[in-house]
């Protein structure tokens, strides 16, 4: 097998794909929604309660356990709540309102670029020059968005991409955080972001004078804010979990394709600056599914509570034996080991590097 072929098959990897695939539909999904009478800033709150109500019932379905993350997580929690789920909807959906969703949606892949970015300087996650490539190769299929009709207007001509880019920006900060916290329950997280995010929207835009949607558009926006808010963000925190934020994001890079070629489907045009866009944005994503990380490195004694199976990095013993790959979840402590293996910046996998 080879090594893009084994990455593709990693936990990590999958999740951060199925999650890319789901948002980036609900982009010309949504851009489906917002007509003349319908409020971008409404249609944002209620995609997130979509997706917190429909996660909330899974959770009361499934009995799922209750979380109570330790009072150092509660800030983290609340900044990517406000970024991520209160000021980055809003400003997708207020450019998304002037400009097409096929652009849009490649131009999303910003949020990709600032989440590395934001991982490298501020929370030194470790960079090699192959993902540094890919995501310049991505940085310049954004840039070609911006020269002409891609976008359906120049960047500087009108606030279209401005708003999306800063809602990557909000979305690059919220990664980050939520990386921080990335071994909580992964449902309960986006829930949280969902029923916070969802009612506070709702009231900021009936403030705001926005008129309630018809039947037909409330359930498209619940249904879509379910599948492109909530699903998609829990399989985006377990590759949080597993490959750390900036590959993440990369991996997270492939969802404007699907929703460019979505908004293609439903009859917008195609246009060579999508077609050049797409291909240096789908190279910079190969370089990174290319990556290989290996070095010797020393594990700290750490105490902690997650999902987990037994691997090389869970060998405690237990009272009740447990069969090997059972998902299982307990506080255990990991004791101190030096080894050498390819890995990711994942939760157990936060080690400085040396220049």
């Amino acid at each position: 097998m080879s090594r893009a072929l084994r990455t593709l098959a990693s936990p990590g990897v999958a999740a951060g794909l199925a999650a890319a695939a789901l948002f980036g539909a609900g982009t010309p999904l949504a851009k489906l929604l917002l007509t003349a009478d319908v409020s971008p800033w409404l249609l944002a709150g209620l995609l997130y309660c979509g997706s917190g109500v429909g996660l909330l019932a899974y959770r009361l379905a499934t009995g799922r356990p209750r979380v109570r993350p330790a009072a150092s997580e509660w800030g983290w929690i609340a900044g990517a709540v406000g970024l991520g789920g209160v000021l980055g909807p809003v400003l997708l959906m207020a450019g998304l309102a002037s400009m097409p969703a096929s652009g849009a949606s490649l131009l999303l892949n910003a949020e990709g670029v600032f989440t590395a970015v934001i991982a490298w300087v501020v929370f030194r996650e470790n960079v090699d020059r192959r993902v540094a490539l890919g995501m310049l190769a991505i940085v310049a299929g954004a840039a070609v968005l911006s020269l002409g009709d891609a976008s359906g207007v120049a960047l500087g001509a009108g606030p279209g991409p401005l708003l999306i880019l800063g809602a990557c920006l909000c979305w690059g900060l919220d990664n980050n955080l939520t990386r921080r916290v990335s071994l909580t329950d992964a449902t309960w997280l986006a829930m949280v972001k969902g029923l916070v995010a969802g009612p506070t929207n709702l009231v900021l835009a009936a403030a705001a004078g926005a008129s309630w949607p018809g039947p037909g558009q409330l359930a498209g926006a619940l249904a879509i804010g379910l599948a492109s808010y909530g699903v998609s963000l829990v399989l985006f925190i377990v590759a949080l979990r597993e490959v750390g934020a900036a590959r993440a994001g990369a991996y997270f890079g492939t969802g404007p394709f699907v929703g460019a070629a979505l908004a293609v489907a439903l009859g917008e045009p195609l246009t060579w600056q999508l077609g050049v866009a797409g291909a240096l944005m789908a190279a910079g994503v190969a370089l990174h599914l290319t990556e290989r990380h290996e070095h010797v490195h020393t594990h700290a004694a750490l105490e902690h509570t997650h999902l987990h199976r037994h691997d090389a990095h869970h060998q405690h013993a237990h009272d009740q034996p447990i069969a090997p790959g059972v998902w299982h979840t307990h506080p255990h402590r990991h004791e101190p080991v030096t080894h050498a293996h390819p890995h990711t910046p994942d939760a157990h996998h936060r080690h400085r590097h040396t220049p």
